[in-house]
């Protein structure tokens, strides 16, 4: 396997999101890459009187707040933000080219069948697509490698929930 330098973490600030972030950044320490946290907005409606009144920075300061909120629980992981205005997904998989990210950690809500299909999946598409691997995180695992302390402990844990 080719060393990772970079890593994509796509956030829609959901609690799944937050409780895979720490596994992010502990695979970001172990393999000395960087974090890179990403969130992509929904672009503001020029048509919108009252949209379209608001300063650009201003419209966006909240999506940039929580975006900034993500901080890595170690210093010696190395942790970016990015905001970007778009449709995630192909937000997420140019962003992924850009900085040339070799990996994609990032939760899935885990919708199986009909919301799935009615729905989409972000995280689907962006696995099928994507040119890096992809690690996609359910929010019960999320919770178990949010408590581990080392990659033994995820894998024993995820071992006992996958029974």
């Amino acid at each position: 396997m080719l060393p990772v330098h970079t890593i994509l973490f796509p956030t829609d600030f959901s609690e799944n999101a937050r409780q895979v972030f720490p596994l992010a950044c502990s695979l970001g320490r172990d393999s000395g890459a960087r974090v890179v946290v990403l969130h992509v907005a929904a672009p503001a409606k020029e048509h919108d009187p009252l949209l379209a009144l608001q300063d650009r920075d201003e419209y966006y300061k909240e999506p940039r707040q929580k975006l900034h909120q993500y901080q890595a629980p170690d210093a010696n992981v190395h942790v970016e933000h990015q905001l970007e205005i778009g449709e995630p997904t192909s937000e997420i998989l140019r962003v992924a080219q850009q900085v040339k990210a070799g990996l994609i950690v990032m939760g899935t809500h885990g919708r199986t069948g009909l919301r799935r299909l009615l729905l989409g999946s972000v995280a689907e598409h962006v696995l099928r697509n994507a040119t890096c691997p992809v690690l996609l995180v359910r929010h019960s695992v999320a919770g178990i490698a949010h408590t581990a302390a080392s990659n033994d402990e995820i894998e024993q844990r995820s071992l006992k929930v996958g029974s």
